[in-house]
């Protein structure tokens, strides 16, 4: 064989070799975009697993289930009456039916304020446009603070009164559109027994006399009726960064003995106003409640309109200011650290008086702050604050939003 042939078929030879590799890589090759994708899924496969939650979500997450559902056995934290300090307690849940429910739940606290009740809730009625809330309790508080009535009081003016009530309530609320519009209405049976406030602190009865201070040691039996008619398109009322609440309440304060019957009307504004995507949020409340009386009947002491303690001025002390009629503006500039924790800076100002034309801008009493939340989507499971005021600092721990 020559040499021209023998490099011919080399050549033929190195051509088929060449294009039989190509061939095969080719074969190799995703030849889709299609293709691209599943094999870069297929590629992550072994590397995926569940996603694990940190002890932080899994102990908030706890919270919302005990907050929104209804466990068995949950914590109870509220207190008999506002200014009972810290308290304790459980309760226990028991459906009655695939929604409805009820809960035995009491608690005390470090001021020897006691509370015991039973509720029952139906929370889907009108095919979930109604709600019903039955209530049967009992409470004592025997150290709740009196300064006076009107803004002029000081904290020397300090007094203490007791009291013990048993009730009974019925409230039904009714979404007619589903949302935004809600309509309220309830009446109550309680019965009021007041006495001498207990400790270091004088009690009423050595400083005031039934005659100066309307109301003071009796025991009164109210019939209480009461409507309410609102706009509500916040998520929940227990933690919201949206939305608003607009309404109107009015309540009537029935006297079987026509002593101390009178009549309420409550105006109240909630605004959350979203900023950058919820990050921050500026949340307004306003507040005003006026009241009448019923012919020559009084308005008790211990049921007046009041400011001063965790939920509304925060820099002063619980029941600091009583009177007749009272205003209240909040404002509060929120920002979100993460889903279960926000930060706020306030500013509270109130002023309470005997007529509506009493008020003035130079009487009103204020305070500033800062607190932090912990919260669910739909629930405040904590909230601190520090305020201050003219009066001193003030620290706040409560279990619900303070609007």
């Amino acid at each position: 064989m020559d040499a021209g042939r023998t490099w011919r078929i080399v050549a033929i030879v190195g051509v088929v070799a060449g294009l039989a590799r190509a061939t095969a890589a080719q074969s190799l090759e995703p030849q889709t975009r299609e293709a691209v994708v599943e094999e870069a899924q297929a590629a992550q496969v072994p590397n995926l697993h569940p996603y694990v939650p940190t002890k932080g979500e899994r102990l908030m997450d706890k919270a919302e289930a005990i907050l929104n559902g209804t466990p068995t056995w949950h914590p109870f934290f509220e207190s008999a009456y506002r200014g009972g300090g810290l308290a304790l307690g459980a309760g226990y849940t028991q459906h009655v039916s695939s929604f409805n429910f009820i809960d035995v739940r009491g608690s005390y606290s470090v001021s020897n304020y006691k509370r015991a009740e039973a509720e029952f809730v139906a929370p889907r009625l009108f095919h979930r446009r109604g709600q019903l809330s039955v209530l049967g309790g009992w409470r004592e508080a025997p150290e709740t603070d009196f300064y006076g009535v009107g803004t002029g009081t000081s904290i020397a003016d300090r007094s203490f009164y007791g009291f013990r009530q048993s009730h009974g309530s019925a409230l039904l609320t009714v979404w007619p559109t589903r949302r935004y519009l809600m309509l309220q209405g309830g009446v109550q049976l309680a019965r009021w027994s007041l006495d001498g406030g207990t400790g270091s602190t004088p009690s009423v009865d050595n400083v005031y006399t039934p005659v100066t201070l309307p109301g003071l040691g009796t025991t009164t039996t109210y019939l209480h009726t009461r409507a309410t008619a609102g706009f509500d398109w916040r998520p929940s009322p227990g933690y919201a960064r949206r939305g608003g609440f607009y309404g109107v309440t009015a309540h009537d304060y029935h006297d079987r003995d026509s002593q101390f019957g009178f009549r309420q009307v409550d105006y109240e504004v909630i605004q959350h106003v979203p900023i950058l995507r919820e990050s921050w949020v500026l949340s307004l409340h306003g507040l005003a409640e006026t009241t009448w009386r019923k012919g020559n009947q009084d308005v008790p002491f211990f049921m007046m309109p009041s400011l001063g303690g965790g939920s509304n001025l925060r820099g002063y002390s619980s029941w600091r200011f009583r009177d007749r009629n009272s205003v209240l503006a909040q404002a509060e500039w929120r920002i979100m650290v993460n889903r279960f924790f926000d930060t706020a800076v306030f500013y509270d100002a109130g002023q309470v008086a005997a007529h509506k034309s009493d008020f003035n801008l130079d009487r009103f009493k204020t305070d500033y702050g800062f607190g932090v939340r912990f919260h669910t989507p739909f629930a405040t499971v904590l909230r601190v604050d520090v305020a201050r005021s003219r009066e001193g600092t003030t620290l706040v721990f409560a279990t619900s939003p303070v609007f």
